[in-house]
Order: C-alpha cells, then sequence, then structure tokens
C-alpha cells in the first residue's frame, strides 16, 4: 500500500513538497486526507489532493507564508485553508471534533487528535490518510478492506452519522455508484431508509448537487434502484416517473451498446415524465444551472426522432441533442438506423446569407430574411442538400418572387 502512494506522480510533486515542509514541525506533519490516499489505493487517477494537519488555520497561515506560499482562507471558520503553488491548489484542514449538529451542518471545535478527526467522517473509505514524506497509510475504521471489497460503509452508527447530516444519505448512493462492486452494506441501506426524511431540510441546491454528481457517473444504474426501492426520492423529486429505473437501465446499455457518452441532461430525463412543463417546474425547484435547464428543455422538446427528421434535430438543436434524443425515444430499428445516420454525418449547414439572394436579384429589405428561411425550409425537407442545390433553390425562389413583383 504505501508503494502505491509513493510512487503515485501528484505524491512526488515539487508543489506538494513545498506545502508539506512548510507544515512540518519535530512533533510531525501534515498528512494527505480521504479522496486522492482511496483513488490511488485503487488505480483511478487523483485530481484534487488534500492534507489534515493539528496546526490550526492562523498557524497554517503564518507557516505558508514564510515559507513565500500563498495562503486562501477559503473555509478558515471550518478550519480549511488553501495553499496555491505552482498553480495548483491544496486544501489544508485543521484536525477537528464535531460539537453540535443538526442535519445540515456542524459547529466543529479543533482537535490534535487524528483518529478523532477520522471519526467524524462519513465512510470508512474516506477516512484514509497517508505520510506525505514515506507514503505510509493510515487507516483507522478498515476502509481499505473496504475499499478492496468494492463495500460502502458508515463510520460507526450509520444512524448518528446521518443524523448529523442528512446529505450524507445520497453521498451514500453515489458512492455506491462510484465504489460500490461488492456486498450492500444492509446497515448503512436501512439507516438510509430511515432517515430519509431529513433530506427535506436540505437546500435544493445541496441536493441537487449530489443528484447530478450520481447521474453523472459511469454506471448510477444500481444506486437510482436501490434510491428508488427505498424511497429516496419521494422529499424531493415526487415526479418520479414510473419504471425510472428500467428507463436509465436501458439508456445505459443503449450507451455501452453503441460506444457513446450520453449528457447528464439524458441520464436526468430517464426519471421524468416526457412533459416540459413537468420537467421545468423539477429544474426550477432544484435551482439547476440555467445551462442545464436549457438541455433539459431542449431535449424533453425535440420530436419523435426518425431516420427522416434525425439529421433536422441534429441541425437545429446540436449532434449532441440529436444522439441523446435517439438513445432516450428511439426503439429497435428506428434508434438503429438513427444512430447509423448520425454516426456517417457531420451536423448540416445552411451556408446562404441574404447577400447570396440579394447578388441573385432581390432587393434588400424584410423580403430578404422571409426568403432566406423558405430556401432553408426547402433545404431541410430535401434532406440536406450541399451548396450547389441551395443556390438552386435560392435562385428558383427569387426568380418567382421577382416575376410575382413585376405582375403586382
Amino acid at each position: 500500500m504505501t508503494s502505491q502512494i509513493s510512487n503515485a506522480a501528484w505524491f512526488r510533486a515539487d508543489s506538494l513538497r513545498r506545502v508539506v515542509d512548510a507544515l512540518r514541525d519535530d512533533v510531525g506533519g501534515p498528512r494527505i486526507v480521504g479522496g486522492a490516499v482511496r483513488d490511488t489505493l485503487i488505480g483511478v487517477d487523483v485530481t484534487d489532493v488534500d492534507l489534515a494537519t493539528p496546526f490550526i488555520p492562523t498557524a497554517v497561515i503564518d507557516r505558508l507564508e514564510s515559507a513565500r506560499i500563498k495562503a486562501v482562507p477559503t473555509g478558515i471558520d471550518h478550519g480549511t485553508v488553501t495553499a496555491v503553488v505552482d498553480g495548483r491548489n491544496y486544501e489544508i484542514t485543521t484536525l477537528r471534533r464535531d460539537v453540535a449538529t443538526d442535519g445540515r451542518r456542524a459547529t466543529v471545535a479543533f482537535s490534535t487528535d487524528w483518529r478523532e478527526d477520522a471519526s467524524r467522517r462519513d465512510f470508512t473509505i474516506n477516512a484514509l490518510y497517508a505520510d506525505p514524506y514515506s507514503g505510509e497509510v493510515f487507516d483507522y475504521f478498515d476502509g481499505q478492506s473496504d475499499l478492496a471489497a468494492g463495500t460502502v460503509r458508515f463510520i460507526g452508527d450509520a444512524d448518528q452519522r446521518i443524523a448529523e447530516d442528512f446529505l450524507r444519505i445520497l453521498r451514500y448512493f453515489r458512492f455506491l455508484a462510484r465504489f460500490g462492486h461488492g456486498a450492500i452494506d444492509t446497515r448503512a441501506l436501512r439507516a438510509c431508509a430511515k432517515g430519509v426524511h431529513g433530506l427535506t431540510a436540505l437546500s435544493r441546491e445541496r441536493i441537487a448537487q449530489e443528484l447530478t454528481r450520481l447521474m453523472a457517473l459511469s454506471n448510477p444504474v444500481l444506486a437510482v434502484e436501490l434510491m428508488i426501492d427505498n424511497g429516496i426520492f419521494a422529499p424531493f423529486l415526487p415526479e418520479l416517473k414510473d419504471r425510472a429505473a428500467a428507463h436509465l437501465e436501458q439508456l445505459y446499455a443503449r450507451e455501452v451498446a453503441h460506444h457513446q457518452k450520453i449528457s447528464l441532461s439524458a441520464r436526468l430525463l430517464t426519471l421524468l415524465p416526457r412533459d416540459a412543463i413537468v420537467v421545468d417546474r423539477v429544474a426550477a425547484r432544484l435551482k439547476l444551472s440555467n445551462k442545464l435547464r436549457d438541455n433539459l428543455a431542449k431535449r424533453v422538446s425535440t420530436p419523435d426522432p426518425s431516420v427522416r427528421n434525425i439529421r433536422e434535430i441534429a441541425y437545429r438543436s446540436g449532434m449532441d441533442c440529436a444522439t441523446d434524443a435517439a438513445m432516450l425515444y428511439a426503439d429497435g430499428e428506428i434508434l438503429r438506423d438513427c444512430m447509423a445516420k448520425l454516426g456517417t454525418n457531420s451536423v448540416p449547414e445552411f451556408e446562404l446569407k441574404g447577400g447570396d439572394l440579394i447578388a441573385l436579384g432581390l432587393p434588400a429589405g424584410t423580403v430578404v430574411g422571409k426568403a432566406l428561411h423558405t430556401v432553408e425550409t426547402s433545404w431541410i425537407s430535401e434532406d440536406f442538400p450541399p451548396r450547389a442545390r441551395q443556390m438552386e433553390i435560392a435562385r428558383q425562389l427569387v426568380g418567382t418572387l421577382l416575376s410575382a413583383s413585376k405582375k403586382a
């Protein structure tokens, strides 16, 4: 285990060396904590490296600045300072213990006890620490065994962990989707179902963040099935449609079969009825980003995909939207033919401009825009022929319009 950590590229980075050297003293130094340790142990790429230290935040800042390292008090009230070195950020958090919790957030006190800090974390696989010099792993709750077995397990009493922060219910299913390839911890599942009422106390933004992170994972099918079976969606997504899990499973199978990476929007739409009003209401209530709301609206409003219209969907809404629509709403041979057509064609491009029609003799004015739209409509109906045919359609239309104006 030690060699897995110490051989990792992020572990040997000069920027990390500077930070840990600044926080080292005769008693000891900081430790790497959480995701960087966990992910390295299972061979997953690491993007963020977090550190824990017994030093209080003001001492962390003093030591970093003495080492000419930029220190940003990103969450100093909760003990977190960010060190910025060579364009890389390292979050450094003082060891903590919970003083009080209300199901949403904790009031903390600083600590010097590593086990006490580990005991307040959610899952055993997240309570892993590593020495930043040797790579030695410190595991207080057998998280390495759970990680190897693919089991997501709460630290200590699951009911208590959930009562401290009800968002841990949704985090449980997200971590299950990512790491849970082994036996399900039935105690954890029962605790999630028992505590589900607490989700009503959480902000919509926190719920939406966890939901979207879950649905964006490679394979969220089992986690979503378990959430549905245990009533987890009820407090925040009463619009959940019948057979949502089956639709998500079908979409995932199609992603694999067609070698496609489907958008988060498409994944979310498997949970909801195909009703633009309902989808927009859910998006507003969960306070989803404007971009995600637009993507949801665009996809739920697409016409039924067919071989005849799939390129038009791509032209009007983009290739990603057309692919999502086919994967969501087409079946059998129609799906196969739509995907084949999308796979052999780029998004069509309407190349004509108003100036092209004026060059053909059409007088400038509002008539140009209307005529251009008519040409575009004919071009779409002919399945997007190349520029030469676009010009031919335009020439015929301009001739007709000019003849009509002379007769008038």
